[in-house]
């Protein structure tokens, strides 16, 4: 028999769900466990300013007083008034290969929804569009990396059997860094320089680049991803968040602004070495030894780069703008020594970024879904 238990959130609690989620992984060489410090800060009410406009509990499966699965509920109430509809979400979501488990775990989301009035419930997503979503179905032989969920292939199984059906596929790519920069994107680089009377911006210091420029690059990402599948709109204390916490992460070697005549940001492009190897090696902690690893995989030897996010102001996106942060990345990846660059999911009706790749013999290697239910 399968009891589930709904989770307290403070940290002794949550750091028994998140560990759940790494425990079940145990020996699987592809996947990346995420810093338990970090998840359960993403999980804690207090610490997750996206809880200005989310709400949500956490359940776990147990049987024979033994964890067999966890899953979180969650409303995203800024996303549902500007679609319109009344949805709730399931994330988080693991389990042994049981379907009496997982029947166990939805059918919680699905009567936590019923009872706040929802509508339906999609899922894999988490509190928003920055956080790791979808469930993989594709891929499962390749390295995860440290933005995005990996699952066992039986898990869209047991999703499908109660009633989920897709809503929306995410597809990742991997590319060979080239040996040199393609003359299409050079020509272009120059082409838009010149019409557009767009620059190039590089950083050495972080304190400048979060100062000047910090607030504006979130800015950007609200207007460049607002039309996107589930996108929630970043608040101010969310970027107050991303600012102290991951520019100080990031090589600025591996970030590009674009900036017009007038200084107004334009595009950006975030890379950063991969971090799937060094997390593994930590196995989720930062102590005794885990900052070891993970400043290794910062500044170490590393043959993959993950190219994080890639965001153009609307009015200037499909004008070659993207030329533009190729031309002076990817330079920077051949004097780090990178071989492969590995792209984050993107919607895969996102043509505009996915024609991006065309130039770099790209190979779709993973695909990950989000499923939907209409509830009764």
């Amino acid at each position: 028999m399968v009891e589930i238990k709904k989770i307290a959130p403070e940290k002794s609690e949550l750091k028994k769900f998140v560990k759940f989620g790494i425990d079940l992984y145990k020996g699987n060489q592809y996947f990346v466990p995420p810093l338990v410090i970090d998840e359960i800060a993403t999980l804690n009410p207090v610490s997750n300013p996206a809880f200005e406009f989310c709400e949500a509990d956490y359940f776990m499966a147990y049987r024979d007083g033994k964890p067999v699965g966890r899953v979180a509920a969650i409303i995203n109430r800024q996303v549902n008034e500007s679609s319109g509809h009344k949805a709730a979400r399931f994330g988080f979501i693991d389990f042994i290969d049981d379907e009496e488990v997982s029947e166990a775990l939805l059918n919680t989301v699905e009567n936590w929804a019923r009872e706040k009035g929802m509508e339906k419930v999609i899922g894999p997503l988490s509190f928003t569009d920055l956080d790791k979503e979808g469930c993989l179905i594709e891929g499962f032989d390749e390295l995860a990396t440290m933005a995005t969920i990996y699952n066992y292939p039986y898990y869209r199984r047991h999703i499908e059997r109660l009633g989920y059906e897709k809503e929306s596929d995410w597809v990742e790519f991997l590319m060979p860094v080239p040996d040199s920069i393609p003359d299409k994107h050079l020509r272009i680089a120059e082409i838009v320089k010149k019409k557009f009377g767009l620059k190039v911006l590089k950083f050495t210091s972080r304190k400048k680049i979060k100062n000047e420029y910090g607030r504006r690059l979130f800015h950007l990402i609200n207007d460049a991803y607002k039309d996107l599948y589930q996108f929630s709109r970043l608040s101010e204390r969310q970027i107050d968040k991303y600012i102290d916490e991951y520019l100080n992460l990031l090589d600025l070697d591996l970030v590009t602004l674009i900036v017009d005549s007038n200084d107004d940001l334009v595009g950006v492009g975030i890379s950063m070495p991969s971090m799937s190897r060094a997390l593994q090696k930590s196995h989720g902690k930062f102590l005794p030894l885990g900052w070891y690893h993970l400043l290794k995989g910062l500044k170490g030897k590393n043959d993959r780069v993950d190219l994080l996010l890639v965001a153009v102001k609307p009015e200037y996106q499909a004008k070659g703008v993207n030329a533009l942060l190729f031309v002076d990345l990817i330079p920077q990846y051949q004097k780090k020594g990178y071989k492969y660059a590995e792209s984050n999911p993107e919607l895969e009706t996102n043509s505009k970024v996915q024609n991006q790749w065309e130039a770099f013999n790209p190979r779709q290697h993973k695909r990950r879904r989000s499923f939907v239910k209409n509830l009764d």
